[in-house]
């Protein structure tokens, strides 16, 4: 339900936003970024890949479903802050537990409603993500942009470290256990083991921080690296641990381990002008000419040759999956070695499942390794 208190959105070029408080009463601080898809909110908000990011939703309904205990990414919600145009005043699902801004209240995330969702998402689209001030305690637009201008920026953020899981846990296989896995946790979604253990992994979650050689000493068949926010040239530590299993050990890497693979094989990364977000994206299977409609969360992006497989010094990589709206590089698959990755998100809980056999290739690579 929206609030009767005034709230305030302040871009960084100035950009202003009036609108009405949603969720918690204060002030944040983020980069404004926006997502396409029309379900899956709750997923979204819980996904800790969003971290330090205000979400602007496109689509103008949000809150239909309410909120319930069992669809939830992760521990907590991690966008810091939240734009929405027409909240729904009553939830309308049998497994709602509470509203939106209810749940947003209390994870103290401070949003704003009522604004036009579709000139900001506009805004975004030309001028690029950027930072942003949201706030329900400052009528001032200058005061509030000026601090929005002494905020961090996401390029440069080492965030990993700051979602990642304080202690190594066990998601135990489903079924009969046919492989162990260690998955290092760079922001993972609890539905990502959830898949795994469906194909009879035992998976064990590692800290953002575990070396190769944590890696090894679980003498895993296989390892992931999973999605997570901030920027991959930051990310040091995982492209250490990466190299170090590389070519020991079958790979696979959703998202930010995308990224991680890509710098490990020696590509560079860099950050797209506003992202990929939303679960509408159209990838191509550049092998099978197969297109998927796919889950997307991400700023940044690999930077490969698409026309021909690269020499890297773990042998020959191709571009295996592209973005069909702007060529992005989408997967990488390794030649030489057993390993693959790819930019989007087969585990997406709300969907679509396009590309949920994903999963079940990785197995495929454990088996035959």
């Amino acid at each position: 339900m929206t609030s009767s208190n005034p709230a305030i959105l302040v871009l960084e070029d100035g950009r202003t936003f009036r609108g009405r408080s949603y969720g918690a009463v204060g002030e944040t601080f983020g980069e404004a970024v926006f997502t396409t898809g029309m379900t899956g909110y709750q997923e979204t908000l819980t996904d800790p890949s969003f971290h330090r990011q205000v979400v602007v939703q496109t689509a103008p309904h949000i809150g239909n479903t309410g909120v319930n205990d069992e669809d939830p990414e992760s521990r907590r919600v991690w966008v810091s802050g939240y734009v929405v145009r027409d909240p729904a005043r009553v939830p309308s699902s049998w497994r709602s537990q509470r509203t939106l801004d209810v749940e947003l209240a209390a994870q103290g995330v401070v949003g704003i409603s009522g604004i036009d969702t579709r000139a900001l998402t506009r805004h975004l689209r030309e001028r690029g993500a950027m930072r942003v001030g949201v706030s329900s305690i400052e009528t001032d637009s200058e005061a509030l942009l000026a601090r929005v201008l002494d905020s961090p920026g996401m390029e440069g953020a080492d965030l990993a470290g700051e979602v990642t899981t304080a202690e190594p846990y066990v998601v135990p296989a489903v079924g009969e256990k046919r492989f162990t896995v260690a998955a290092v946790d760079l922001g993972i979604k609890a539905s990502t083991p959830r898949y795994m253990a469906e194909h009879g992994c035992e998976v064990h979650v590692l800290p953002a921080s575990a070396t190769a050689a944590d890696i090894l000493a679980l003498s895993p068949d296989g390892v992931f690296f999973s999605n997570g926010p901030g920027d991959p040239a930051t990310a040091d530590g995982p492209v250490a641990a990466l190299r170090g299993v590389l070519g020991v050990k079958p790979v696979f890497g959703i998202c930010f381990g995308n990224q991680i693979l890509g710098r490990a094989l020696g590509f560079g990364t860099y950050k797209l002008k506003f992202g990929h977000r939303g679960v509408n994206q159209p990838v191509q299977d550049r092998r099978t000419a197969q297109i998927a409609i796919t889950s997307h969360n991400h700023g940044f992006a690999v930077d490969a040759p698409t026309d021909a497989p690269a020499t890297t010094e773990f042998g020959q990589v191709e571009v295996s999956h592209v973005d069909l709206n702007d060529g992005v590089v989408e997967g990488l698959r390794c030649l030489d070695v057993p390993a693959f990755s790819v930019q989007y998100h087969p585990e997406a809980a709300p969907g679509p499942h396009d590309a949920i056999n994903l999963f079940a290739r990785f197995t495929e690579l454990m088996a035959a390794h």
